[in-house]
């Protein structure tokens, strides 16, 4: 008997996949790409497997003798497969044939073709507060979108305490059952591989491991910020006058987002509104919280006792940062079952900063507040206020997202809403 968990992605499997004849599933190592791809398929051909990789090496055509629909876990691995893949469905465009799951994008011109237009990307992160099953949803991220800006009720158990372990205890699934030891270790293990084996097998060339995973440290304490690259480095080579170059900062930014785990919310870049001198740096997150705490050695009792320096020019404590990433990977899994894209908005100056904008296909947006509070004030609400003065009617709805237990709207329409009552 199955004890397979539903993902939200599935929702989006479900509605796509039958007319899609080929997806890849991206997404860091762990989050549970093959064991939802799997529920979908009657051909599996792993290539983490030498004798599969070997085989497939030598002739990718092979791949096409195996039952459909098929599922190519780890194809970047043989990156030919891809190509295969996609003169297959140029032939066919039947849909639902192909899964493939990677957890890493395979150097550039490892493919003679990006697959655009045969082959569909579909982005899996690691699971939310909901998927965890420690929360039951009340509030439709879909039902913001529409605009109707709908009553908010509901209750959420939640307490800080609560989303503090949820921090600390990872959204990876094969990590959840984990004692507190045991979950430190597979973290810390987690993070050494991505930087000794992961990025190489790329095909880039990482000289100084450490130097890597210090880059990552330093971007750990920049979480839910904007800090700039030469920050960062600084942060990484503290008392060291022969800094690396910006564009090694930039060369560790790149080699970790091909394996999935630096995870930035680009800035918001708005057409045809009356918004100016917005700031176009994208703020920093990592795949997982928990990633970012381990790298700090940030226990639950750490972030509770106000551990952590932050690093950038955003104030607010390491924990506040935290709570932050935790709703960033929440309201992104939601909102791209809602077929929304996320971003973020912060002018040049810094005088106003949304957390999260959610943005629909016609451009009209759902704004987002992340506030480490039980309760919601009018000076947390300004920013909100002042982008509905300018957007008008292409503001949707707006919402302050908090650690309290009641979801309401304000008098002013402004919904606050627990994060543990965020649903898609």
């Amino acid at each position: 008997m199955s004890t397979y968990v539903r993902r939200i992605v599935d929702d989006e499997l479900d509605d796509l996949f039958e007319h899609i004849a080929a997806i890849a599933i991206d997404g860091p190592k762990a989050v549970g790409k093959t064991t939802t791809a799997e529920e979908r398929v009657d051909g599996l051909l792993k290539l983490d497997s030498k004798t599969n990789r070997e085989a497939m090496q030598a002739d990718p055509e092979l791949l096409l003798r195996r039952v459909r629909p098929l599922l190519v876990d780890e194809w970047q691995k043989v990156p030919e497969v891809w190509d295969v893949v996609r003169r297959a469905v140029d032939a066919d465009p039947t849909g639902g044939q192909f899964l493939l799951t990677g957890s890493a994008s395979p150097a550039e011109g490892a493919t003679a073709h990006s697959g655009a237009g045969r082959i569909g990307r579909l982005r899996m992160r690691p699971m939310t507060l909901t998927e965890r099953g420690v929360t039951t949803p009340t509030v439709s991220t879909r039902e913001l979108l529409t605009g109707r800006r709908p009553p908010l009720d509901g209750l959420c158990s939640l307490s800080l305490v609560d989303y503090v372990e949820e921090i600390v205890r990872s959204g990876y699934p094969g990590m959840r059952h984990l004692s507190a030891r045991a979950l430190r270790f597979q973290l810390d293990s987690y993070l050494r591989n991505a930087v000794d084996r992961d990025v190489p097998e790329t095909g880039i060339t990482v000289r100084k491991p450490d130097a890597m995973l210090a880059w990552l440290r330093a971007y750990a304490a920049a979480t839910s910020s904007t800090a700039s690259y030469s920050n960062l480095l600084d942060a990484a080579t503290p008392g060291q006058s022969d800094k690396p170059s910006r564009s090694t900062s930039i060369a560790y930014r790149d080699a970790l987002t091909q394996v999935w785990l630096v995870d930035p919310v680009p800035a918001w870049t708005p057409s045809g509104h009356p918004l100016s001198r917005l700031a176009q740096t994208p703020k920093h997150h990592l795949a997982d919280p928990a990633l970012a705490a381990r790298l700090l050695g940030l226990s639950v009792d750490a972030l509770l006792d106000g551990d952590g320096k932050p690093l950038g020019p955003q104030a607010g404590s390491m924990l506040g940062r935290l709570f932050e990433s935790l709703a960033t990977l929440c309201v992104r899994v939601v909102a791209q079952a809602a077929d929304a894209a996320v971003g973020h908005l912060r002018t040049r100056n810094g005088d106003h900063d949304i957390d999260l904008v959610v943005v629909r296909d016609d451009g009209k947006v759902l704004a987002v507040e992340v506030k480490l509070a039980t309760t919601v004030a009018d000076q947390d609400t300004k920013h909100l206020r002042w982008l509905a003065d300018r957007l008008g009617d292409s503001l949707l709805d707006a919402i302050v997202i908090y650690t309290g237990p009641n979801a309401y709207r304000r008098r002013d329409g402004i919904g606050v809403v627990p994060l543990g009552s965020i649903g898609a």
